[in-house]
């Protein structure tokens, strides 16, 4: 007797709360091995094969290609345990008494498939249990999707009617996140009013923001006919998904909740250049990069304010142990941060290979998520576009980011005499909460004699 069992979207980490379905890797009627890899996903970090831990027969999927959907929604179905002999072949499996079956290995990594190799793939009927029964029901049975569920617990808020609370009215809300507590506190957001997409009902930041959509959409729509204008139906529209899409969260949550402020400096870096050039002639070649990457490690040794982060809720600046840092990196994808873990503990010709590493992954668009979070400072090489300036936004939840433009040839001051120099600007922005001008202003400072006399890293090596 077959026994069909569900697999669901997991959590893939790192605060991920949905995925795009990028390529189904089987079909419907094909016989699945545990950890096999069935569905390719991109979520808003990097794309990721999931593993199903169950083997049989894919009797469901749910999703079509391009789909999203929210950790906790259903993938796919799979008949497990015994199956007809069919084209020559047999398939078989025990499920155990507390139902996962034996042919179910009950780990799906966070993030990442598992690296069991895949089985070959071979189309079987289930006997007691038909592929297109199974799919119909489990189609009919599918809940809404998170974001239907979340726009009419809005809507009902919204009109002042009453929706099903999560428990008891007196009772707890399913949340645990103080962050979405507050948000729904500044929207005057009712919590009990909201269906929560996340495991066990567990309401999460995304459906807070479904529902402070929906009910602006709400009120916007009960607005007078003369008050909206009418919509230009000739503009192109692309969504904000995937990696534009979080970007634009994050950019705009760093907006709202860092009270940041930028001081900038130009810097004559002609004897940086001449070190890296010596530097190449001697061994390994070592990026400009690289060495302002090493030059922010020396700098944040002697200004820990700036490797931290804070804890709005328990009003706490954290100060972190150790350097990950972040480098911005322009893909076809959109924007990405990669990050250099333990960038305190590597001189400038580790840094520089691990970011060419990260650089070419990051083209490849295979790096994980792992490789893309955890970030405790970032330094950000607009240069390369041709600029001078900029006054970077803040990678949330860091409290700094570093911004370099383009090193060009420029008229400078040097040794009392006019000369022709190659001048870089240096520009920091950072979390005003974490120090005062005085401490941004010294690493800043730090930072530009570095350049200027990158004798002064002998110090630190």
């Amino acid at each position: 007797m077959a026994q069909v069992l569900e697999f669901k979207l997991p959590d893939l980490g790192e605060g991920l709360t949905e995925a795009e379905i990028v390529r189904w890797l089987v079909e419907v009627g094909d016989v699945v091995a545990v950890d096999q890899p069935v569905v390719e996903v991109e979520t808003a970090k990097a794309m990721v094969e999931v593993p199903c831990p169950y083997g049989g027969v894919v009797t469901a999927r749910f999703g079509e290609e391009g789909a999203e959907l929210p950790v906790g929604a259903p993938l796919l179905t799979v008949a497990v345990g015994s199956m007809e002999r069919v084209d020559g072949h047999e398939a078989s499996g025990r499920p155990s008494g507390d139902g996962a079956g034996s042919e179910a290995s009950g780990n799906v990594l966070v993030g990442y498939g598992t690296a069991a190799p895949a089985a070959r793939r071979r189309r079987v009927r289930p006997a007691p249990v038909s592929a297109q029964t199974a799919e119909r029901t489990a189609s009919a049975q599918a809940p809404a999707t998170a974001r239907e569920s979340v726009l009419a617990a809005a809507e009902q808020s919204a009109s002042g009617t009453s929706a099903p609370p999560v428990g008891d009215a007196q009772g707890p809300v399913a949340v645990i996140s103080p962050l979405v507590r507050k948000l729904a506190r500044q929207h005057g957001l009712d919590l009990r009013q909201v269906i929560g997409t996340g495991r066990d009902g567990l309401i999460l930041r995304t459906d807070v923001e479904c529902a402070i959509r929906a009910a602006d959409e709400e009120r916007s729509a009960g607005a007078a006919p003369a008050d909206r204008p009418e919509p230009d139906t000739s503009a192109e529209r692309i969504a904000l998904r995937g990696v534009r899409g979080a970007v634009a969260e994050k950019l705009s949550r760093s907006r709202r909740e860092i009270p940041d402020a930028t001081c900038w400096v130009d810097a004559d870096a002609t004897e940086l250049m001449a070190a890296r050039a010596a530097m190449n002639a001697a061994g390994p070649k070592v990026s400009v990069l690289a060495l302002l990457a090493r030059i922010c490690t020396a700098a944040l040794a002697r200004f820990p304010e700036l490797n931290s982060t804070v804890d709005a809720e328990a009003r706490e600046i954290v100060r972190l142990p150790g350097v990950n840092l972040g480098f911005a990196a322009q893909t076809e994808r959109g924007l990405v941060v990669p990050v250099v873990r333990d960038a305190h503990t590597r001189n400038a010709e580790s840094i520089g290979a691990e970011i060419a590493r990260l650089t070419e992954a990051a083209r490849d668009g295979k790096l994980t998520p792992a490789q893309l979070t955890g970030g405790t400072f970032t330094l950000n090489n607009y240069g390369v576009f041709g600029v001078d300036g900029s006054t970077p936004i803040i990678n949330h939840p860091e409290a700094a980011m570093l911004g370099v433009g383009r090193i060009v040839p420029k008229p400078w001051v040097h040794e009392g005499e006019l000369a022709v120099r190659q001048v870089v600007q240096l520009s920091l922005t950072f979390d005003h909460r974490v120090c005062d001008g005085g401490t941004a202003g010294g690493f800043l400072r730090y930072v530009a004699d570095c350049v200027e006399q990158p004798a002064i890293l002998l110090r630190t090596l």
